[in-house]
């Protein structure tokens, strides 16, 4: 057997474009022969399809799983919209999703060197390399996120354009209250707000807020000044802060106005206490 350096290594890598794991435990099983090892690389699919591996995929879809414990969002993305609304393609999604709620990995690169549930033998990112030799498409694992349930907390999901965009909302207060939760997933969707509340603002966001301010309203007088800026602050945390935004169903409350109505009428004191929103290619 050929002893198989580093050097041999980053050969095989740069013929391959293969990981550098991979092209060690492919140089073992070919007794250091490079050649073989391509060979039986190729023959795995796997060298074929890093050829594929710089191109740009734009498209792609968020999958979910919701677990008694956690939810899982994924996103995956391919070439091709044509190729995100494939059978196998949508399979993987939906697979690893469920996988990632099962195992809760502490990171994406961990995740893909799971042991692939579906398939024995094989790692997720290995799997998702025989999608790619039999599409003929890149597909990536872009991104995962792991969500814990809590007690008296209610969770509401809801995707948009066909998985293109998803929320998930958590609603304080009840452990029952997922159609309440999933009717403010769907406001998040639409609105876009980018943070619960104004004690989530940065306190650098507000900073460059007042500057740009500033620099609109140079040569007014020092207490107007401060009252200008003052008045569009409020007005940035209306328009970004979900809890302050007018409730897209009835936008005479505000988003916690409207919770707190509904909390009241069931005698539960609730509030939105997070959010997250997905879109693709973000």
């Amino acid at each position: 057997m050929a002893e198989i350096t580093v050097d041999l290594i980053k050969e095989l890598r740069e013929r391959t474009g293969i990981g550098m794991g991979d092209c060690k435990k492919a140089l073992v099983a070919a007794g250091g022969d490079i050649e073989t090892a391509i060979t039986n690389l190729r023959k795995a699919g796997m060298a074929s399809a890093v050829k594929k591996e710089g191109r740009a995929t734009n498209e792609g879809q968020i999958g979910f799983f919701e677990a008694k414990d956690c939810i899982a969002l994924v996103e995956v993305n391919a070439e091709t919209d044509f190729v995100v609304k494939n059978d196998r393609f949508q399979q993987f999604l939906t697979h690893v999703a469920e996988q990632a709620a099962d195992t809760k990995p502490e990171s994406l690169e961990a995740f893909l060197k799971q042991s692939y549930a579906k398939e024995k033998g094989m790692t997720v990112d290995e799997y998702r390399a025989s999608i790619v030799q039999t599409i003929g498409e890149n597909i990536q694992v872009k991104r995962l996120s792991i969500f814990p349930k809590k007690a008296n907390h209610s969770y509401g999901i809801y995707t948009h354009l066909g998985g293109k965009i998803c929320v998930v909302v958590d609603l304080e207060g009840a452990s029952d209250e997922e159609k309440l939760a999933k009717d403010i997933a769907m406001h998040v969707a639409a609105a876009s707000p980018l943070y619960v509340n104004a004690e989530q603002v940065p306190e650098s966001v507000i900073e460059h807020e007042k500057e740009i301010v500033k620099s609109q309203i140079a040569g007014k007088p020092e207490n107007v000044k401060d009252k200008i800026i003052s008045g569009k602050i409020q007005a940035y945390c209306k328009e970004n802060c979900l809890v302050e935004q007018p409730y897209i169903r009835d936008d005479k409350l505000t988003v916690a106005q409207f919770v707190a109505a509904k909390g009241k009428e069931e005698g539960k004191n609730l509030k939105v206490v997070s959010f997250i929103r997905w879109d693709v290619g973000q």
